[in-house]
């Protein structure tokens, strides 16, 4: 059975993949090109344009990783960011937690999930890709990698050599401390002055680094230096 289904259309990656985990495999993936229901984080809703950006979810045993899930969280971040920096030959950045960013636009969004199914805890990776649509008339502060960069990839075979790419990456013995010295090197807007919305209220600061424990260190003009969670300031850019 190969590790990698096709669905010609599916509300959600994150959900389907759910009823294909019965054989219990150590890795699993779906993808997609059409999704209608996607998730992003936090409740947010992550739909695409039908043959045009890729959804992608890929399923793995906790117990075959050897990380944390703030490390794991990283790591698919920092894994899919080399990959589109590969193949576009482009800077991508992270912007904290793990949306991606080419050119001061953002490309990809992942959704990391750990459920437990049939008695087996599986982290589910959701990782979705805008490749080729043009139009973010509503999302000004969305882009693809055609619209960030110029080039058009064949969907198909963007899809097949990022998966081997994902597969192979994800199961490699990698350090923590590692981890997060990447992250923080390919970090969005790292020591530069911008500005956050905070309690309803705008103010300048400065982003110092990504946490092991997964939170933001940000050095704001008002309040100084203070670590926050997602959702608790709005970076403005």
């Amino acid at each position: 059975m190969t590790d990698l289904i096709y669905k010609s259309e599916v509300t959600s990656t994150n959900e389907v993949i759910l009823e294909l985990l019965n054989t219990k495999p150590e890795i699993l993936a779906l993808y997609s090109f059409n999704q209608t229901k996607g998730r992003g984080q936090y409740g947010n809703v992550w739909n695409i344009h039908a043959d045009q950006n890729l959804a992608y979810t890929i399923a793995i045993k906790a117990g075959i990783i050897n990380l944390d899930d703030v490390s794991f969280n990283y790591h698919t971040a920092l894994i899919t960011s080399s990959f589109i920096a590969k193949m576009t030959q482009n800077d991508v950045k992270i912007k904290w937690p793990n949306d991606l960013i080419i050119n001061q636009k953002k490309i990809c969004g992942i959704l990391l999930e750990k459920k437990k199914i049939n008695n087996e805890t599986y982290y589910i990776i959701g990782i979705g890709i805008n490749i080729l649509q043009e139009n973010y008339a509503d999302l000004p502060k969305a882009g693809s990698i055609l619209t960030t960069t110029g080039q058009a990839f064949d969907l198909k075979n963007f899809v097949l050599e990022f998966h081997s790419y994902f597969k192979n990456e994800i199961l490699k013995r990698v350090s923590k401390n590692e981890i997060l010295k990447q992250f923080n090197d390919n970090l969005f807007r790292k020591n530069e002055i911008s500005v956050f919305v905070k309690s309803d209220t705008r103010q300048n600061g400065i982003i110092k680094q990504a946490d092991d424990e997964g939170y933001l260190w940000i050095d704001f003009e008002n309040d100084g230096l203070q670590r926050v969670f997602h959702k608790q300031v709005e970076l403005l850019y």
